[in-house]
């Protein structure tokens, strides 16, 4: 089944490898599935993994009418995927914009989760960087459409938060790079002003965040900046959270520390598979620094 097809009729490519517990990974702007295949090959080995590309990612298919896009859709799509494979639950990984769709997915489908992984998510989600972020979406999308995703993809590519790949990896970033300048002018134009610059801020969800109860990893880079203060919003709100920083990483954390990203994702999934994933201890949640006077 390489293609399923969405209830609005747009054509989703998926691949799967292995057996086992059902693994969907959902990938950022800049990558596809093969942004995921250091965790693919690994987690094979013991789950049913599945990644798929978003709409505008060929070989899905790149709806041109942009109210085919947006942030409920990324996270519907994720649905689609499991009600096409038959699949009732599974751990939603997403990195970035696939981040984003994994915690909503969260808040919309929680009893289609086992556990959700929300590895680099905070572009533009903090309320005092929003509007910016929306304009410099636009602007992107405007230049990806006048200069074409092949050539807008060498300034992408080697932005703030992705230098760190390409300092600790050359010959890994070059092969993101080059997956990236393949992806379509107009996929990427859509998916970067109705995904990235129309989704809302993090910051409205904080009651969302708070009645959250599927076992939750953030997982950020040290330096990925944008992702940091955002990381510790969602720990600080979602009780079933945990959080972890990869040391001197950037953005695609996947990629440049596969092994370590694969390590602790592999115990994340193993301790909520074997029903050890606790809430946090709500002893801990306190505006006292050295002891509670009255316990």
């Amino acid at each position: 089944m390489p293609h399923i097809i969405t209830d609005d009729g747009v054509k989703l490519w998926v691949e799967e490898a292995g057996s086992g517990t059902p693994v969907i990974f959902a990938h950022e702007f800049g990558g596809d599935i093969r942004s995921w295949e250091p965790q693919i090959r690994h987690f094979a080995r013991n789950y049913r993994t599945i990644a798929f590309n978003a709409r505008g990612y060929p070989p899905s298919d790149v709806p041109e009418d942009l109210s085919k896009y947006g942030q409920q859709r990324a996270t519907d799509d994720i649905l689609a995927v499991l009600d096409a494979l038959g699949i009732e639950k599974a751990h939603i990984i997403g990195l970035s914009m696939g981040g984003f769709a994994a915690l909503h997915f969260g808040f919309h489908y929680p009893d289609r989760a086992l556990s959700l992984t929300l590895a680099g998510a905070g572009y533009g989600a903090h309320s005092d960087v929003r509007e910016q972020f929306a304009r410099e979406s636009a602007e992107v999308a405007s230049r990806i459409m006048s200069d074409t995703m092949a050539e807008f993809s060498k300034i992408y590519a080697i932005g703030p938060t992705r230098v760190q790949f390409a300092n600790k990896d050359p010959r890994g970033w070059t092969e993101f790079a080059s997956h990236m300048a393949d992806h379509s002018t107009l996929g990427s134009a859509n998916t970067m002003r109705a995904v990235q610059g129309g989704r809302p801020s993090l910051y409205e969800f904080p009651a969302k965040m708070q009645a959250l109860r599927v076992p939750t990893l953030i997982m950020n880079g040290d330096e990925d900046d944008p992702c940091l203060d955002v990381g510790l919003f969602m720990k600080r709100n979602i009780p079933s959270s945990a959080l972890v920083l990869l040391p001197r990483s950037g953005h695609l954390i996947n990629q440049e520390e596969p092994a370590l990203f694969n390590q602790l994702l592999g115990d994340f999934l193993a301790r909520v598979d074997a029903g050890r994933w606790e809430m946090r201890d709500e002893r801990s949640m306190t505006t006292d620094i050295l002891w509670t006077p009255d316990s």
